[in-house]
This record gives structure tokens, sequence and C-alpha cells, in this order.
């Protein structure tokens, strides 16, 4: 498993989810929780929703779709 420099939340494991970043090693990918903030849900109702994340989960998949948006370089650590 490898995650973001930096974000240490945002996991890739090849095989899992077809390697999209996910969040902590979980089937919760990035894309996921960026299309939920997007549908007017709040951070409380994706907790709820999702009671195994955390605020900063929710935080470091907003920053590192900016990052890509922006096309921001970004490199992978090993877990």
């Amino acid at each position: 498993m490898t995650h973001v420099e930096g974000l240490d939340r945002i996991t890739f494991r090849p095989g899992v989810m077809q390697g999209q970043a996910c969040i902590r090693g979980s089937r919760v990918t990035v894309a996921t929780i960026v299309d939920t903030v997007a549908s007017g849900r709040s951070h409380a109702e994706i907790l709820a929703h999702y009671p195994y994340l955390e605020g900063e989960d929710i935080e470091q998949a907003l920053h590192f779709a900016a990052m890509k948006v922006r096309g921001q370089e970004y490199e992978l650590q090993a877990s």
C-alpha cells in the first residue's frame, strides 16, 4: 500500500477499487467523498454514513482532489 506524501490518509492499493485513491486503506474512494460533498452533504452526514472515517479524512480527500484539478504532481510513499 502507498500513500500520498503529506496526505497520509490517501492510499492506493493495487487490486482494490481498481487502484483508485482511497481513504486510509478502505474501499471509500476520494471520488466518492468529493461527489458526496458536491451533492450537498455535510461533513457530519458523511461521517454518520461512514462511521469509520474521521473529519481529517474528508479534508485530505478534498485537498487531494484540489491537487489533481490543479495538475499538481505528488509523490507516493510506501506505508
